[in-house]
């Protein structure tokens, strides 16, 4: 089974970022049969993100935090979207088969546009390139947060209109897996995000993240109370850690009144802290060796267009485009 995902790099990555994708990437690296692809959306990145620097900054601590937490470029093709050109190429032969009322149906572009962000030609074409993403590599499998299902069902439909309008089977139809954690709540209540000042930073430590758990939102309840446990933020990141007896120990203590808003967060911060412990310090490795992780996302576009240079010539032949010299 063949496995794509992407991930955006838009900024620090956070406990949102983690369990909703990143700890599935890594763990789905271990089935047996599976052929894991995950690349960094640069292209994507390109609709939000216009400072060059900071683009390349960003996609950097993407692939450091990858690799930090567990990915394995032996295991897993991991690559730079922007080093696959044949991407751009696919996208082109999807959009000429693809209605405009279907990009129209899009939710993220509408809650997009609804949240202020200008409604630019990227942003409206972003699901057939996502769907050129998932299609150039042949992918069975996209693991997925809840907002994406979508996108890759509009994949689906793209691959059957590109087959059926010239009559091929050129395309692979991919099927989507929720996370297991498909929303992680941010400090405020949330669903954790960048754009909401919510997060929680995955390599945070010290005062910075004591600052982000102690801001965690809570009831005022008086000390020695009983602690409400129904849509308790602290307790849903508690949880995000905790196994199923530490978990039961924590809402005893909630129900008892025998613990306070500041030990349970005191708590929280202890776990956040032990359980990314040695990926900080992996992190920190890979920063004093930068060649190290350019070597790995060259050698992942180099994979990959192995892969995505039999599928774009297949289209290519379906279409009645000449082939490419090698």
């Amino acid at each position: 089974m063949r496995i794509l995902s992407g991930v955006q790099p838009s900024g620090k990555l956070h406990l949102g970022n983690y369990f909703g994708a990143i700890q599935q990437h890594v763990q789905l690296q271990d089935g047996p049969g599976h052929e894991c692809y995950y690349f960094i959306a640069d292209y994507h990145a390109l609709t939000t993100t216009h400072d060059r620097a900071q683009l390349r900054e960003n996609v950097h601590d993407v692939a450091v935090a990858y690799l930090a937490l567990g990915l394995d470029p032996k295991r897993t093709v991991f690559y730079r979207q922007s080093d696959v050109p044949e991407v751009q190429e696919l996208a082109w032969m999807l959009a000429s088969v693809t209605g405009v009322g279907l990009l129209e149906r899009a939710h993220s572009y509408k809650d997009k546009v609804a949240r202020g962000i200008v409604p630019r030609v990227g942003l409206f074409y972003y699901p057939v390139l996502m769907a050129a993403d998932i299609l150039m590599v042949d992918a069975d499998l996209v693991p997925v947060g809840q907002d994406q299902v979508q996108h890759v069902e509009m994949t689906q439909d793209m691959a059957q209109s590109f087959n059926a309008a010239f009559d091929t089977e050129a395309l692979r139809r991919p099927e989507w897996k929720l996370s297991p954690t498909p929303k992680v709540q941010g400090t405020d209540g949330e669903k954790m995000s960048k754009s909401y000042g919510n997060t929680i930073e995955i390599f945070a430590e010290g005062k910075p993240l004591k600052k982000s758990v102690m801001g965690v939102v809570t009831r005022p309840i008086d000390l020695g109370q009983p602690l409400p446990i129904e849509n308790d933020t602290v307790l849903a990141l508690y949880r995000l850690f905790a196994s199923e007896a530490e978990m039961a120990a924590m809402e005893a203590d909630y129900r008892a009144g025998s613990i306070g808003y500041g030990d349970a967060k005191k708590q929280l911060l202890a776990r956040i802290d032990a359980q990314f412990a040695p990926a900080r310090e992996r992190r920190n490795e890979l920063l004093r060796d930068p060649s190290l992780v350019e070597d790995v996302l060259s050698d992942g576009a180099r994979r990959a267009r192995e892969v995505a240079h039999e599928v774009v010539e297949r289209c290519r032949e379906a279409t009645g485009l000449l082939k490419r010299p090698v």
